[in-house]
């Protein structure tokens, strides 16, 4: 890839972003003082662990699976 496509790409996904983020900002700051419950946060919590165990869990196989050649 040439230098000017690059910059092209990297100027295309972060348009792709602003366009993204600015709608979701504007919505988040017009929900005012909007609480979560115990219950919430918990799930929340493990939704997120649970997310990153996957996710390293996973990526742990890739790399296993490459290095003993089954690719």
């Amino acid at each position: 890839m040439s230098g000017k496509s690059t910059w092209i790409a990297v100027a295309a996904a972060v348009a792709v972003v602003v366009v993204l983020v600015v709608p979701m900002a504007r919505f988040w700051s017009g929900l005012g003082d909007a609480g979560m419950s115990e219950g919430g946060w918990v799930a929340l919590v493990l939704g997120v662990v649970a997310t990153l165990v996957l996710g390293i869990g996973l990526m742990a196989l890739v790399f296993i699976s490459n290095r003993r050649g089954y690719d």
